[in-house]
């Protein structure tokens, strides 16, 4: 019937319309209204190289105005529907990340899935159109350069898709206006299949790999640029997933980005914390980041608004119960392992008018955003020389992996890992997860490495047990459990779409 239903809709619009342009179409469309006309009259994109800048500089403006789809929502995902934290709030959007009651009728999923959708949208209008730009002042040089940035922000959307849903379509064109002549031709751009999760994988690898040799060099004073070393790092993140694993290619992009300088600071509130005064971020841009969003004072983000409180401005939306709340768990295990120096940076407690998980008067947050002007890391060295050590692990190089865990772990101010751990292999990984989860906390890595490493079920249905501040398990975690729902919206105005098993 759906489908009878949405075949009715494109006849009715091939006879009342000459033409219509997909940014009016349903959610699952992934085209803009053109830029304007050329010189001689011809509807185009982009009418000069000042349209080019201007959308490359959009798609940088993704980063820091569109934070739900990339940071929020994936914080409620990776930490909330892991054992991190707690949805943090009553409201019916969140309570299921928690409790393990996802449908596709989420609000939550819907707006990711449309996000990530717009996204890939406005970079595949710059991939597709650039070349045919008439303006000579946009040199080749600059095309190759604009292309390649945004086959890098195609590849992190991707990724960010393919790891929450699994089979997702694969849009990589733009398709033309609906008109009467060509609405069976141009049926499937605007309704296209789910490709299968490996051939997601080998798109983003491609961008990646094409995008390598014309994107901009690391600069050390500008980190939100989609950069060569970017482009490293999600190699090394994409080698590291099941349908193409290679764990040669993750050590080798792991190393290339310690030859472009990257390192670990030695102080970790230089990456998270605030200025003595609180009037800015401590730091921006330092060794460890590799791609940042940048706030400063008087423009700012609204993650603090979500997550905890806006040390810049105390009592600014601080009256209802905030988003992603430290687990009981995840302070246990930061206090059974004496590791007081990540503690500090990532969880913090304050005074509330509420008491959802804990008592008002000492109510734990979630601390890696502290204020409006904070940066937001969407990539760091850490992550990447920790998935080094997985890959060393995996290929039997054990002392290797030993000696990146302990040279993390003595940043932090613990001791090396105890020679049995060291010389087993399952205990090593087993140490290398914990590592992860106490060193990555409040970034978005933890549900995504539980999937990775296939411990979903062993983790997440023992936490329930021993965690007595989470909310009451309604589903069981399986093996179908590793994706979430596609959107029911989706399926609804795409009846190729498929709903991912167990929903």
């Amino acid at each position: 019937m759906k489908r009878h239903l949405h075949i009715l809709t494109i006849s009715c619009l091939a006879a009342m319309l000459s033409s219509c342009s997909l940014i009016t179409e349903p959610i699952d469309t992934y085209s803009d209204v053109t830029e304007g006309v050329s010189e001689t009259g011809k509807e185009v994109a982009f009418k000069d190289k000042a349209a080019v800048v201007g959308h490359m500089q959009g798609l940088y403006r993704r980063l820091n105005d569109r934070q739900e789809h990339w940071y929020l929502d994936l914080l409620l995902i990776a930490e909330a529907h892991a054992d991190n934290a707690y949805g943090g709030t009553t409201g019916a959007e969140v309570v299921p990340f928690e409790n393990n009651a996802i449908e596709g009728s989420n609000s939550v999923i819907a707006r990711d899935w449309n996000g990530y959708l717009e996204d890939i949208a406005r970079a595949n209008r710059l991939i597709v159109n650039i070349d045919s730009v008439e303006d000579a002042s946009l040199t080749s040089a600059e095309r190759a350069r604009y292309k390649a940035e945004a086959k890098i922000f195609r590849a992190l959307v991707y990724f960010d898709m393919v790891r929450i849903w699994g089979n997702v379509p694969l849009i990589t064109t733009e398709a033309p206006d609906i008109t009467a002549e060509n609405i069976e031709e141009v049926y499937d751009l605007y309704f296209p299949d789910q490709a299968p999760e490996e051939e997601v994988y080998r798109q983003i690898e491609k961008d990646l790999l094409e995008a390598l040799p014309d994107a901009p060099d690391v600069n050390p004073a500008d980190k939100t640029l989609f950069s060569k070393s970017v482009a490293r790092a999600m190699l090394a993140k994409v080698y590291a997933e099941k349908p193409i694993r290679d764990y040669t290619k993750v050590i080798q992009y792991a190393d290339e980005l310690a030859a472009d300088g990257f390192d670990l600071v030695s102080d970790l509130s230089d990456l998270f914390g605030a200025n003595e005064a609180g009037t800015d971020a401590k730091m921006r841009n330092t060794v460890e980041s590799i791609l940042e969003a940048q706030f400063f004072p008087g423009s700012g983000n609204w993650v603090t608004w979500m997550f905890g409180r806006d040390l810049s401005n105390w009592n600014n939306s601080f009256t209802w119960a905030k988003w992603v709340t430290p687990s009981r768990d995840l302070i246990r295990a930061y206090q059974q392992e004496g590791d007081q120096k990540r503690y500090e940076q990532a969880i913090v407690y304050y005074q509330t008018t509420w008491s959802n998980y804990y008592p008002a008067d000492n109510y734990p947050f979630m601390y890696k955003i502290r204020s409006a002007h904070n940066s937001i890391i969407k990539l760091r060295y850490a992550d990447i020389l920790l998935l080094k050590a997985e890959a060393l692990i995996m290929t039997q190089d054990l002392e290797g992996a030993g000696a990146i865990i302990d040279r993390i772990r003595q940043r932090a101010g613990l001791g090396r890992l105890p020679s049995a751990i060291r010389s087993n292999q399952d205990a090593l990984l087993d140490a290398l997860l914990k590592e992860r989860r106490l060193e990555l906390a409040f970034e978005g890595q933890r549900w995504f490495d539980l999937v990775r490493l296939e411990k979903v079920e062993a983790v997440m249905n023992a936490v329930y047990a021993r965690d007595e501040g989470r909310l009451r398990q309604v589903y069981p975690f399986n093996e179908t459990s590793y994706r979430l729902p596609i959107p029911q919206d989706a399926i609804d105005q795409n009846p190729k779409l498929e709903q991912n098993p167990g929903y």
